[in-house]
């Protein structure tokens, strides 16, 4: 471990030395990125960042006397960083790209790499490869924010780092990746939003490619003791974030009639901006997703048993569901628009609302089995499981039947996530309990209840209830979180704190292109003061509504209060008028805004 930790204080600072002389020569050789309008910066930025982080790998892990124990990784990033740098200069075709990585990826396979995920040579061959390549382009997808791809390569790479460590120790593959971790650190110095150098496509390959590659060794390495979930699991996990990012992007835009290929900004990042997140407020939430995924990764391979296994399932669930949420989430300009209008191509979310009954239920079947499973791995412990573990199995199929059913007749397929609310949670209650009791009865009918728990079922019934509210929430959590960290736009105080000011809140934060940022409520009522309502704070009376007017602090007051005078009214008209703040008032037909004066 000391020599590791040494290893890294070099590599990181020849990486921050690398870096700044690469930005240097960049910008006086004009080597820079121009903006454009499928990029997501605004300045020209110097390239050849990517330069810094390989040499960094490469020349110090050759001064260390190691490159004839790693020769193949070695060659094989070498010749990807030399690919990726060529397309930086000169702008490769995608075809010609393809081509060089699928030679590359097939000089691996060929010495020996593989996921192992089957038992079929030829399967895992071609699992393999598509690992290898579909991974080196994931990287190259997800840099296109300041910051994203060099901080999700160290924070996935770290959670590698600690598996190989444990598994085996300070291997050589354990040591060129500290310096692959330690070179992205460096040049994430530089990269941070704003950024002044970006890594192009010779940096992001380059990452994709080792991290893809050394997952393999990972995977060797932990075979014999691993179970086979966590041997699939694991390297899923640690890069999920570019596994994410990629599905989400390529299916959004075959599916819109858009080319895979082509750049844009519609990536997961560039979503979680268009919902009101600032850049740097995005990408910490990747990063953060990434960490989990890490997380769960090492915790797959350290525990061998089931609990680390159902958490990734309920990850991969989430995961599954924020993907949904992000494709709703309008990222084309008007003039894309007007091609949906005319048919010429079809968003996805189109797509998923036709076919959304089917995927909720495909998901509360998942979410059935992950309750029942749990509910008897928290009442059994140890061997005491496998004994009532036959039980399970026979009365699996049962209680998911049974569930399905029951949600159905209850009507619990007729809501609209976004709007999901206590009487929707209400009904989900009533179809779990009557889905439960209608499976003890029939466990009782069939089996007489012999080797079952009354515990499971109480158990699973309180989880399911959970699993499946919490899912439906899920999309208000989300669009929630998103408004609260919103920082731009303007600012929004709401004039009453009633029923008609609860809708207002959902109606007006519900436009993102407008943009507004809430702030809290004013009421007259001195029972209000200091309380909070939907999570925003009652800021006081009408006294201070005028001041905060008159500092400057607000932008727009939505009048939601029918009992305001004319008087007072009319003050603050004036008061409106004087300081540009936009006044609206909401009237009996709650839905529009209707401007006052």
């Amino acid at each position: 471990m000391a020599r590791l930790a040494v290893i890294a204080l070099v590599g990181f600072g020849v990486s921050l030395t690398l870096v700044a002389l690469c930005r240097f020569a960049a910008l006086r050789l004009g080597y820079t990125a121009q903006p454009k309008e499928d990029r997501w910066h605004r300045r020209p930025t110097a390239l050849l960042g990517g330069v810094a982080i390989a040499t960094t790998v490469l020349v110090v892990f050759a001064l260390l006397g190691r490159p004839t124990e790693l020769p193949v990784l070695l060659t094989g990033a070498a010749l990807t960083f030399g690919l990726g740098l060529v397309d930086d200069l000169v702008d490769l075709k995608p075809y010609a790209k393809l081509v060089a990585e699928i030679a590359i990826a097939s000089l691996f396979v060929f010495f020996g790499y593989r996921l192992s995920w089957v038992h079929s040579l030829t399967l895992d061959t071609l699992f393999t490869m598509v690992w290898i390549v579909g991974l080196t382009n994931a990287f190259n997808l997800l840099d296109n924010m300041d910051g994203l791809c060099a901080g999700t390569g160290l924070i996935a790479g770290t959670a590698l780092l600690a598996t190989l460590v444990m598994t085996e120790g300070a291997t050589p593959e354990a040591m060129y990746l500290t310096l692959l971790l330690a070179a992205m650190a460096g040049f994430l110095v530089y990269n941070l939003f704003p950024a002044s150098i970006f890594m192009g496509d010779s940096g992001s390959l380059f990452i994709g490619l080792n991290l893809a590659v050394l997952t393999l060794s990972a995977q060797s390495a932990s075979n014999g003791t691993s179970s086979v979930l966590s041997i699939v699991a694991a390297p899923l996990m640690v890069l999920l974030i570019p596994i994410f990012d990629t599905t989400l992007v390529t299916v959004s835009r075959l599916v819109s009639g858009r080319s895979a290929a082509q750049g844009g900004r519609d990536h997961s990042s560039h979503r979680l901006v268009a919902m009101g997140l600032s850049e740097r407020a995005a990408v910490a939430v990747l990063w953060t997703l990434s960490a989990l995924g890490g997380l769960l990764a090492i915790s797959l391979s350290r525990f061998q048993n089931d609990w680390p296994s159902l958490a990734a399932a309920v990850f991969l669930l989430a995961m599954i569901i924020f993907a949904v949420y992000l494709a709703h989430i309008r990222v084309y300009t008007d003039a894309e628009d007007a091609l949906v209008s005319t048919g010429r191509i079809t968003p996805f979310v189109v797509g998923f609302m036709y076919k959304r009954r089917v995927a909720e239920v495909v998901l509360d079947a998942c979410l059935v089995t992950i309750a029942y499973y749990s509910a008897y791995r928290l009442r059994f412990e140890g061997p005491e499981f496998g004994v009532f573990f036959r039980s399970f199995l026979q009365s699996l199929p049962l209680v998911v039947g049974i569930q399905m059913l029951t949600l159905v007749g209850v009507g619990a397929y007729r809501g609209v996530w976004q709007y999901f609310g206590l009487m929707d949670a209400v009904t989900f209650v009533k179809g779990v309990l009557l889905g439960t009791l209608t499976s003890v009865f029939l466990v009782v009918y069939l089996y007489r209840f012999e080797n079952y728990s009354r515990g499971v079922f109480v158990i699973y019934a309180a989880l399911l209830m959970l699993l499946l509210g919490g899912s439906r929430a899920s999309f208000r959590l989300i669009s929630e979180f998103a408004h609260r960290r919103r920082h731009a736009g303007q600012r929004l105080i709401i004039y009453g704190a009633g029923d008609g000011a609860a809708i207002a809140v959902r109606e007006i934060l519900s436009r993102t292109a407008e943009g507004y940022r809430m702030l809290g409520f004013i009421d007259d009522d001195p029972g209000m003061a200091r309380s909070r309502m939907q999570g925003y704070p009652v800021l006081g009376d009408f006294a201070s509504l005028t001041s905060l007017i008159a500092n400057g602090a607000v932008d727009t007051v939505v009048i939601t209060t029918h009992l305001i005078s004319v008087d007072r009214l009319d003050t603050l008209r004036s008061l409106c008028a004087e300081h540009g703040v936009s006044l609206a008032r909401l009237h009996f037909r709650l839905d529009e805004i209707v401007a006052a004066g």
